[in-house]
């Protein structure tokens, strides 16, 4: 293959080169679908926080996977860098451009087309710029649950939720991404399709390449289609807020639950008092099930293959056992789909209330279940000593060991002047992340904003390992630079 840009990727190409990639691309894919025009790029090139804008050589449109072959051919032949982005709903800057104004952003929107659905193999063969709201509507629609379900499920992509392994509420019952993925199309770094999408459950033919391109940040490849696992729809589900001293005891709320109800538990979410209180500052119109405060509360769901009296059944005997323990203080079971959605819009609306406090340092850990106790207790403590006043924010899906776990200003000063603190507060809680055997990306992605944080917490072997799998897939560097590695 000629090359016809500059030597590196992220080098400006001359301009006589530009004008030459750009028409060819606009071969491709059209004219109108070849944006340069600054208006019509800008919502591409701002992430979902509004903490960074990027620049771009051009927002490129592809219509299907062969355009995005032939775009990304392009790429190649003239070194420009390929930053693929979904629905821009990650938070990691991972599917922005960076300020160099040298790549291009390649937009999966337009491959929306859901291709297939197979009721009985429990199938949907799906393109990646579809929503996830879509795909979950459409296995409603046939019968079925496509089980994935997180806060911007209305705008993120199948795409972006495989390229960052997404994970949400139901992973305690159904998995991350990953493990609602079967098989893959993806167009590697050389402009080749891999067609990978086999609806099979066990395929021991070799290396597992879906593995590779899940969870890569488009680092290696574009992910251009998928085959996901779709479940039966169950009869009936239920929520309860269940008011706690501790972490130590929603852990043990944890055991019960699980050793009750087995599989029927879907969801086990951790709730702080002060997450409530931001969600009743700023929605007050939210329903407020348990009037007295306590320092934690968990929303856990029950749903039954059977019948809504088993899933009362089961979240019965739940509750029983955490009062005779003394582990809760106060329940509330939802007895309607209504009220289950109001718990449910509680912990929803959390993020939207911190974004409307103020903003604050931000961090999606996982932690072994066993130890979620023990990190938060000492890391609020070292950071009440370190920045004293500062408000922690914890939530998150404890049952399968992932908070988020955000630190704000104290009352009354600035956020702006906070975030100075951002490398100190992180030192401190990524230190007890270490030592209590986590991990500091549970399921946003390492995108841009944490790479440097990564050679910290990886060994010199993972690394390495990850870097010689980058250059065997991908040596022009040229698909997504600067993220993740």
């Amino acid at each position: 293959m000629s090359i016809e840009g500059t030597g590196n990727p992220g080098t400006a190409i001359p301009q006589a080169a530009r004008t030459a990639f750009l028409k060819a691309c606009r071969a491709v894919v059209g004219a109108d679908f070849v944006l340069t025009d600054p208006e019509q790029c800008a919502p591409y090139l701002t992430d979902w926080r509004g903490r960074f804008t990027g620049v771009a050589l051009a927002v490129l449109r592809p219509a299907n996977t062969q355009q995005v072959a032939e775009l990304v051919k392009l790429c190649a032949r003239y070194r420009v860098p390929v930053v693929p982005q979904g629905g821009r709903t990650g938070l990691v800057l991972g599917s922005v451009p960076d300020a160099s104004g040298n790549a291009v952003v390649l937009s999966l929107a337009r491959l929306n087309r859901i291709r297939q659905l197979d009721p009985v193999n429990r199938t949907m063969t799906v393109d990646a710029g579809c929503i996830l709201r879509t795909v979950q509507e459409e296995a409603a629609a046939n019968h079925c649950l496509f089980p994935l379900s997180l806060a911007a499920e209305g705008s993120c992509s199948i795409g972006g939720n495989l390229s960052t392994n997404a994970g949400g509420t139901a992973v305690l019952r159904y998995g991350n991404a990953r493990d609602l993925c079967l098989g893959l199309e993806v167009v590697t770094a050389q402009g080749e399709i891999w067609d990978g999408l086999r609806g099979l459950r066990k395929d021991n033919t070799g290396y597992a390449l879906r593995e590779l391109f899940i969870g890569a940040e488009g680092t290696l490849g574009i992910i251009t289609g998928a085959v996901l696992k779709l479940f039966p729809r169950p009869q009936a589900a239920l929520a309860a807020l269940v008011a706690l001293p501790s972490p130590h005891d929603a852990t043990s709320l944890l055991l019960l639950a699980q050793d009750a109800c087995g599989a029927a538990l879907t969801g086990f979410e951790l709730m702080s008092q002060y997450c409530l209180d931001l969600v009743r500052a700023h929605f007050p119109a939210l329903p407020r099930p348990i009037k007295d405060a306590y320092p934690y509360y968990v929303l856990l769901e029950v749903s039954s293959s059977e019948s809504a009296a088993h899933a009362e059944a089961l979240l019965e005997q739940t509750l029983a056992g955490a009062f005779a323990d003394n582990v809760s203080c106060d329940a509330v079971v939802s007895s309607s789909l209504a009220q289950a959605q109001g718990l449910w819009d509680i912990r929803e609306h959390i993020p939207l209330a911190q974004a409307l406090q103020g903003k604050n340092i931000k961090h999606d850990i996982s932690l072994p279940v066993s130890n979620i106790a023990r990190f938060i207790k000492v890391t609020d403590a070292d950071l009440a000593a370190r920045f004293p006043g500062c408000q922690v924010v914890c939530f998150g899906h404890l049952g399968d060991g992932n908070l988020h776990y955000n630190v704000a200003a104290p009352a009354g000063h600035s956020d702006q002047d906070f975030l100075a603190n951002q490398d100190a507060v992180n030192a401190v809680v990524y230190a007890n992340v270490e030592a209590c055997a986590g991990s500091i990306s549970a399921e946003h992605g390492i995108g841009a904003l944490k790479r440097e944080a990564l050679t910290g917490h990886k060994s010199a072997v993972e690394l390495a390992l990850m870097r010689s799998i980058k250059a065997a897939l991908d040596p022009l560097n040229i698909m997504n630079p600067g993220k993740v590695l």
